[in-house]
């Protein structure tokens, strides 16, 4: 028999499933993945169903159903002041890992540059690899995740294709501000590359932050392709709903990749979708703080337990640094250890890094967007276990 694709065989189980099923063996809290236990808001949910039971569940267009599309066009115009053409520049995806796959494969030419900024998100360097991109890494360093100009700067060349950053990030929970994401903008606009921005998160943000897309930036409309995700916006992430924006020339490849990798997505779930981006601006302040209220529950019990906690101000997660707790095995060690001896689950920042051994080894990291009695039971066995 002839090898399969060595890059793809040559890869592990992703280690929220590891995890996950570690979680499950030893009937865990899991802590680990990052799913919320909510349901998602009722109208959304009700909008999907509705359209499934009366609407047309033939394919929908391959662009996916207009009014989606139209929502996902006045919902940028609405948070970002960004005007879009919903026909030209607005694509469905099969989720946010679908659209990242669909720019990278779309954009990338075997032996272009791709610049990384780690922790990173796991999928990222397998597609950028099998698209045949050559990764440039650079990296954060906790606790502050200050975004290293020089090192990123040393990262842009001649051969540099695109940028590829997520913000709100995970795993760090850092938000990129202005002044960091102009200056990223900057070098784009110097090499001419392309930015994809990850921006699932763009509503779960913290202490009165405010999230900004590179996409706004002078110069950069034209050359950035921007990702959205229903799962992460409307706490429904098995519906695998992603969103691209870009320009109308950047779209075209973007979407001819989609053409060949899933064609469409369920014509319910987009249904749904188009009425979540169109709920009132209420609906997003109260996910925004009703996860920050979940972090604060979280974070502050994990330092009264005598972990160091890292600050969080985006996403579903808080990073935290176990050495105060007198445990000097690494990360992977330790998240084993609390899952089979306390009964929670935590993931290994250093499976967000390409070389783990090269990582810091002292930082887990935990999920919050769960029930107020799923975290107190996380709580309270942790602090059980520890304080004996």
């Amino acid at each position: 028999m002839k090898s399969a694709n060595s890059l793809m065989a040559g890869l592990g189980t992703t280690v929220f499933e590891v995890m996950s099923t570690l979680a499950r063996e030893h009937q865990s809290v899991n802590l680990g993945q990052g799913f919320p236990d909510d349901k998602g808001p009722v109208e959304v949910r009700r909008a999907a169903a509705d359209y499934l039971m009366e609407g047309h569940n033939q394919y929908p267009p391959m662009m996916g159903i207009p009014e989606l599309r139209q929502a996902v066009a006045e919902h940028a115009k609405r948070f970002q002041g960004l005007d879009i053409d919903w026909q030209r520049e607005v694509l469905i995806t099969s989720g946010a890992t679908e659209a990242l796959g669909d720019c990278l494969f779309g954009l990338i030419e075997p032996g272009d540059e791709v610049v990384l900024i780690e922790p990173l998100y796991d999928s990222y360097l397998p597609i950028v690899r099998r698209a045949g991109g050559i990764p440039k890494l650079v990296r954060l360093e906790p606790p502050t995740w200050r975004l290293p100009r020089e090192e990123l700067a040393a990262a842009f060349s001649d051969r540099t294709k695109l940028i590829l950053f997520n913000t709100p990030m995970n795993p760090c929970s850092k938000v990129f501000d202005r002044e960091e994401l102009q200056f990223i903008a900057d070098l784009c606009l110097k090499h001419r590359a392309y930015a994809v921005c990850d921006e699932v998160y763009e509503h779960v943000i913290f202490d009165d932050r405010r999230h900004l897309s590179i996409m706004t930036l002078p110069g950069m409309r034209d050359r950035t392709a921007r990702i959205g995700s229903a799962g992460k916006s409307f706490s429904v992430t098995g519906w695998k709903v992603g969103y691209v924006t870009a320009s109308p020339d950047l779209l075209k490849t973007i979407a001819k990749t989609h053409q060949f990798m899933t064609f469409t997505t369920p014509p319910n779930l987009q249904w749904g979708t188009a009425a979540g981006l169109r709920l009132d601006d209420r609906y997003f302040s109260t996910l925004a703080s009703d996860m920050q209220r979940k972090r604060d529950r979280l974070a502050h019990a994990l330092a009264d337990i005598g972990f160091d906690v890292l600050p969080a101000h985006g996403t579903y997660f808080v990073t935290t640094d176990f050495r105060p707790l007198g445990f000097n095995g690494t990360d992977e060690d330790f998240c084993r250890h609390i899952t089979v001896e306390a009964g929670v689950t935590a993931v290994p920042v250093s499976a967000f890094y390409d070389d783990p051994g090269k990582a810091p080894r002292h930082f887990a990291r935990f999920c919050f967007c769960k029930h107020d009695q799923t975290l107190d039971a996380a709580i309270n066995r942790l602090g059980n276990h520890f304080r004996k």
